[in-house]
């Protein structure tokens, strides 16, 4: 009787081992992915803090003014080149 108690003690014992080690197994795993995916975060994070500043250099309006000069050839407006169109002139 005694003998069945232990081998019965012992195959509980010996899943339970199993059982752990497999959930370690598992845990490992699972911190290397977030690891991974934190990485990954923090270089979409970077990433857009990039994209942010790119946004606001390309909008300022002196690049704007610059651009139109050199590659649209345009001048700025002065007086001298105005027109006004009133209602009912010929």
């Amino acid at each position: 009787m005694n003998a069945k108690i232990n081998l019965v003690l012992l195959a509980a014992l010996v899943a339970c081992a199993l059982s752990v080690v497999s959930a370690q197994y598992k845990a490992r795993h699972l911190f290397i992915d977030l690891e991974s995916l934190q990485q990954q975060a923090r270089q979409l994070d970077i990433d857009w803090a990039q994209l942010q500043l790119d946004q606001s250099t390309l909008g300022k309006h002196a690049r704007i003014e610059q651009i139109s000069r050199t590659d649209l050839n345009m001048t700025p407006l002065t007086p001298a080149r105005t027109q006004y169109l009133t209602e009912g002139a010929k």
